[in-house]
């Protein structure tokens, strides 16, 4: 399956890299912290979220500001070591002009900033949660991305891995690519669908990239 676009939109976190040992290890001091029970916390979803988003379920809105805080504090200091680049993403990421690409995370600046960083990856530019008003699923995030590289939303592929955010993709009117890495293929709604990055391959054109990928392809319809 070839795909051509003008700009590519990445997820972060179970896209370009994993940090989901880290995620876990983070939210389950917090909720203890924060007293928040097994119970009431097992039934939360984590991933593909902001977090003042997962907060605002479990807190009361006058204590939402400190954990916030909190939850960031200790997710920044748990980068170092508790990330992983994910196959495919520098070779990939490597081969794209700067003007081309950007990443789209549900992540705090600081920490999306940090979990790059850690895993050596230099970004053109990034959309984090504090530049935007709703979180994926609503479109914003990818709309945003797209005004600031200067492209028609229509000549987008966005990479994700997460339910949550194909639907904000598609939402946005963008070509969407889903990665197996985190969720079952059958929960991945999407124009591809993938393995990981390493089975994407690009070329580089006048008008922008040409995609093409070498594992499960087709539209795979769902809500």
């Amino acid at each position: 399956m070839k795909i051509h676009a003008e700009a590519l939109l990445f997820d972060n976190d179970g896209t370009l890299l994993s940090s989901i040992e880290s995620v876990q290890r983070c939210w389950t001091r917090w909720a203890q912290e924060h007293g928040v029970t097994a119970e009431d916390f097992s039934g939360i979803e984590l991933h593909g979220r902001t977090a003042v988003e997962i907060i605002a379920q479990l807190l009361p809105a006058e204590r939402v500001e400190g954990a916030l805080a909190r939850i960031e504090q200790l997710e920044v200091e748990d980068v170092p070591g508790g990330v992983v680049v994910l196959p495919g993403t520098k070779e990939l990421l490597g081969s794209l002009p700067a003007h081309r690409w950007a990443v789209v995370t549900s992540a705090t600046r600081p920490l999306g900033e940090a979990r790059l960083r850690e895993a050596g990856i230099d970004f053109p530019v990034m959309i984090a949660a504090e530049d935007i008003t709703r979180g994926k699923p609503d479109p914003e995030p990818y709309l945003l991305a797209a005004r600031r590289l200067g492209v028609d939303p229509a000549r987008c592929v966005v990479f994700e891995d997460a339910p949550a955010g194909l639907r904000a993709g598609r939402a946005a009117g963008m070509t969407t690519v889903a990665l197996a890495t985190t969720h079952a293929r059958a929960q991945l709604v999407a124009d591809a669908v993938v393995t990981d990055l390493s089975a994407i391959s690009v070329q580089v054109t006048a008008t922008g990239v040409e995609i093409s990928t070498a594992d499960r392809t087709g539209r795979h319809d769902g809500p």
